[in-house]
């Protein structure tokens, strides 16, 4: 395995995603490279379910180990809502704006103590020809009554992380990559394609 996918033309994501993976020694390329990759749409019931579509889908039509996510984003004050429509909570086309102005506008009125919130990511890694792995990620944290920070994209500016003190938009990207939802995953969708490489070197 010389060179990846990663089944994104997000450029926020596609830059956070390439530091976390950068190490592996891989070639890391993005549907930017592949105009002619279509959009898969993400029309599963689980985070699970969309990675695994999407990285099945680019697999096929590149050629080459895919690596997907797809993260939600569980509001206990909503009943887990808006969960996998996060990215379009605030309808088709929505905005990272819209959407966070959305939820704020949900939570009107609801004490600090009961907005608890979770982001949930799922990377799913399919090599050409195989069935897919896949690798979870977890971060607890509440959401802001106003957005705090200029950093990140989506929901950062207001999910809140009790013990950075600080939301998602207020810190680091090398500090994102070290706590965040995705990057948890992506750790562990990392040590899977580094096991991958050492099994292709024993078998060499």
């Amino acid at each position: 395995m010389v060179e990846l996918v990663l089944a994104t033309r997000n450029r926020h994501k596609g830059q956070e995603l390439a530091a976390l993976l950068g190490d592996l020694g891989i070639r890391i390329r993005t549907l930017d490279d592949f105009p002619e990759a279509p959009e898969v749409e993400e029309d599963g019931l689980t985070c699970e379910a969309n990675a695994i579509k999407k990285a099945t889908e680019i697999s096929r039509v590149t050629g080459l180990t895919a690596v997907a996510d797809d993260t939600g984003l569980e509001v206990d004050a909503l009943g887990g809502r808006p969960g996998v429509y996060a990215a379009r909570y605030a309808g088709e086309g929505a905005t990272y704006e819209d959407n966070c102005k959305k939820l704020i506008q949900e939570l009107s009125g609801v004490p600090r103590e009961q907005r608890t919130a979770r982001f949930i990511t799922v990377a799913a890694i399919v090599v050409p020809g195989e069935s897919a792995q896949v690798a979870h990620g977890v971060l607890e944290g509440y959401i802001t009554e106003a957005p705090v920070g200029s950093r990140g994209f989506g929901y950062d500016p207001v999910f809140y992380v009790p013990e950075l003190g600080a939301t998602l938009a207020e810190i680091s990207a090398e500090q994102k990559n070290r706590i965040s939802h995705r990057a948890k995953a992506f750790l562990q969708a990392k040590e899977l394609l580094r096991a991958r490489q050492s099994e292709s070197i024993v078998g060499a």
